[in-house]
Parts: C-alpha cells; sequence; structure tokens
C-alpha cells in the first residue's frame, strides 16, 4: 500500500460566490480571508486509522501518537495487515488505549475482509458512506463526517455535532446559546451546496478572527 501525501487546493470560487451572496456574515468572513486553502487526505484508510487516534485528544496529543503509529509501518504508515498482526501491546505503546486497539483491529479485520467495503465508499453517496462506516467499531456519525469531508471531498456536509462549528456559529451570529442540531441545519439550508466550504469557514474563524455581528 503506497503512501499517498495530503492534497491542498483553494476553495472552489463558485463555493465563495454562492456563500457570499447567500450569507453576510460568511461573505464578511471571505473578504477577509479570501480563498481558503483546503487540505485532504487522499488515503481513506490511514484516515480512518487518524480518526480513531485522534477521537478524545487534543490536537498536539494526537499528531504525535500518529507520528508513533505511522512508524510501526515496514514502508511508511502501516497497512492493514500490520496493524492486524501487531501485539496490542505495541499499540499501546504507541499511544492507542485499550479500546482504541480494539477499534483500530476491527477496522483492519473488516477492511481486510471485506466486511467494509472500501473500494466502493468513493461511489457512495454521503449517507451511504456513513452507513458504512459506522459499523466499524469506533467509528460513528461525526467520525464518518470527518471523512466526507478531509478525505473524499465532498462539497455539502455540515457536521451539526461538531463542536467547534456549533461554538464559531454562536460567535459569528451573536446566538445566546450554542445551536442545536436543527438551528445549524436551519441556518445551513442558505449554503447549499456548499456547506462543507462554509464549514470550513466557520472552524477557520475560530482562532483567526473576532465574533462578527456581535457587540
Amino acid at each position: 500500500m503506497s503512501v499517498r501525501r495530503p492534497v491542498r487546493a483553494p476553495a472552489p470560487q463558485a463555493a465563495l460566490d454562492h456563500l457570499s451572496a447567500a450569507d453576510p456574515i460568511l461573505a464578511a468572513l471571505i473578504e477577509r480571508f479570501g480563498a481558503l486553502e483546503l487540505t485532504s487526505e487522499p488515503d481513506l484508510w490511514w484516515s480512518l486509522v487518524d480518526a480513531i487516534v485522534a477521537q478524545q485528544l487534543s490536537v498536539k496529543a494526537a499528531s504525535s501518537i500518529s507520528g508513533r503509529v505511522a512508524a510501526l509501518g515496514a514502508n511508511g504508515r502501516p497497512t492493514p495487515a500490520e496493524i492486524l498482526a501487531a501485539d496490542d501491546e505495541v499499540l499501546r505503546a504507541a499511544g492507542f488505549s485499550r479500546a482504541k486497539v480494539k477499534y483500530v483491529k476491527d477496522l483492519a479485520a473488516r477492511w481486510i475482509d471485506g466486511s467494509l467495503r472500501h473500494v466502493q465508499i468513493p461511489s457512495m453517496s454521503d449517507d451511504e458512506v456513513i452507513a458504512e462506516l459506522t459499523q466499524v467499531k469506533g467509528i460513528g456519525v461525526w467520525t464518518a463526517e470527518m471523512i466526507l469531508i478531509f478525505t473524499l471531498g465532498r462539497p455539502d456536509v455540515l457536521p451539526v455535532d461538531d463542536l467547534g462549528v456549533r461554538v464559531a456559529a454562536q460567535r459569528l451570529y451573536g446566538l445566546a446559546e450554542r445551536p442545536g442540531r436543527d438551528e445549524l441545519l436551519r441556518l445551513g439550508e442558505a449554503w447549499r451546496p456548499w456547506r462543507t466550504v462554509a464549514s470550513r469557514y466557520l472552524w477557520h474563524s475560530l482562532h483567526n478572527t473576532p465574533a462578527i455581528g456581535t457587540a
């Protein structure tokens, strides 16, 4: 299995035009930041491993563990067969919790035996991808949505359970409380069919700008 490196590309102009016309808050963000460089990880297997690593960890801690896990591979990132064959304590020493060892081995086993239809995933609809991935232990809807956004490059995903999106929406739109699923879906209706790009701007705003539209 060859190592595929992250891909970087600017946000599509069609998305910027639509979001700017549809939402003045996003228009202000787009004017401030310009076309964001969108990074994606094309390696589905590694994206899933990395997603399991990152669960309930800080970005810094997850990055450190991912580096140690990547070093377990004979030719770069470990293959599903290498993960499945690895001693549990080796994976624990790399930074996996006991639960995550079970999750990543379940993923590897399903990848190898075909019960996870990874070859077909790129051609599945968003809902089908979520249904397929959430069969794996330790992978929930949020993780599947991150795969849709950061690996498959789907343009219209709004991760309504993501804390960063909720916090950013509260700040940017001057909401009294963090919006729930229904409120975010209503807010994001105008962003279709570019809700992924809108979400990227919301994430980016958390660390790069004060709230817009608030006192």
